[in-house]
């Protein structure tokens, strides 16, 4: 069974976690039964950024990770509870967190430049 035909509170094993997770979200990692990432900030400014963020998409997502928060970085984990283990939530908001936090609008050419190359204006260490 393919993970799109998965129930949502069905878990994964750890050998499919990590298949997903180097296919899919190659900077997060499995780790004591959660997936976890760390996001790497450049002080204290940028750390409650990315936890305002990450906490606006866990609500709306209605699938709070726990997060560890220290001066220039972020830990969020995830895991579903309830089913006691990953299941898709816990990838879904892993996508969407990655997408929004790693997020350079200046590389996709548009109208929005992004941060601008210089030490004043940087909050995130983008990988």
């Amino acid at each position: 069974m393919g993970w799109r035909e998965r129930k949502h509170e069905e878990t994964y094993n750890d050998s499919e976690v990590e298949e997903r997770l180097k296919e899919e979200l190659p900077h997060w990692y499995l780790e004591n039964g959660w997936i976890r990432r760390k996001y790497k900030t450049s002080g204290w400014k940028g750390t409650l950024m990315v936890v305002n963020a990450v906490g606006h998409l866990a609500e709306a997502a209605f699938h709070h990770p726990d997060l560890t928060v220290s001066y220039a970085f972020v830990i969020v984990k995830l895991v579903n509870h309830a089913a006691k283990g990953i299941t898709n939530k816990d990838f879904e908001l892993a996508h969407k967190i990655e997408e929004v936090i790693m997020w350079q609008p200046g590389k996709a050419g548009g109208a929005l430049e992004g941060t601008p190359d210089d030490p004043r204006f940087k909050y995130i260490k983008y990988d």
